[in-house]
């Protein structure tokens, strides 16, 4: 997190965000395995291992420089992600990235509200891609909440999110390749949903 600004409130600039992205691929990099055991029984088994290829790829773009604002390395990181991950992960996160960071704009630094407004934007047009809401057993029922708790904190996001990605287990899955399986994927959590808590937990740690 940088400097407060004038009214107090903590700003992100694009060196925290690029600590943030940097974080969650760390944390893809531990959790890749458990991410596909999540996958494997309701879908192709491969969403761990798509997501730390996609990250590594964002890893590896902000190595060689990244831009100068916040928008600027989501909408970086968005591209990657679109162009490296395989299945429907790497268009979803890549979208939600990507339309977050154009919504930043050129902004040097920005606060919660414009963070969250940003995100928001960015989980819609996730929802329209997938054609998804909440309650359908996707990353939707972890990142709707946790950006509506971003408000509060980055600590409260965390929490709703990983309330929402367990709350994925009774669910049934209606979107995706889980839907499929029909009353089969009860009982089971999603892995996207499960992915998307690791995000916001890496956000909550980068702001810590």
């Amino acid at each position: 997190m940088t400097d407060s600004d004038d009214a107090g409130e903590p700003g992100y600039d694009a060196a925290f965000v690029r600590r943030w992205l940097i974080r969650t691929a760390d944390v893809v990099e531990l959790e890749a395995g458990h991410l596909t055991e999540l996958d494997s029984p309701i879908g192709d088994a491969d969403h761990g291992s798509n997501l730390q290829r996609g990250f590594r790829a964002v890893r590896a773009a902000l190595d060689q420089g990244p831009p100068d604002t916040p928008g600027g390395v989501l909408v970086l990181a968005g591209r990657q992600l679109i162009s490296t991950v395989g299945g429907a992960s790497g268009p979803l996160y890549g979208t939600l990235l990507r339309r977050a960071g154009k919504a930043l704009g050129d902004a040097e630094r920005v606060g919660t509200g414009e963070l969250q407004d940003a995100l928001r934007a960015g989980v819609a047009a996730v929802a329209q891609l997938g054609g998804a809401a909440v309650g359908d057993k996707t990353m939707l029922d972890a990142l709707v909440p946790a950006v509506e708790a971003l408000g509060d904190s980055p600590a409260a996001a965390r929490e709703a999110a990983e309330r929402g990605a367990l709350g994925t287990v009774p669910l049934q899955a209606r979107k995706g390749r889980a839907s499929y399986l029909g009353e089969r994927s009860i009982g089971h959590q999603d892995p996207g949903a499960a992915s998307s808590a690791l995000l916001i937990a890496a956000l909550a740690e980068t702001a810590a």
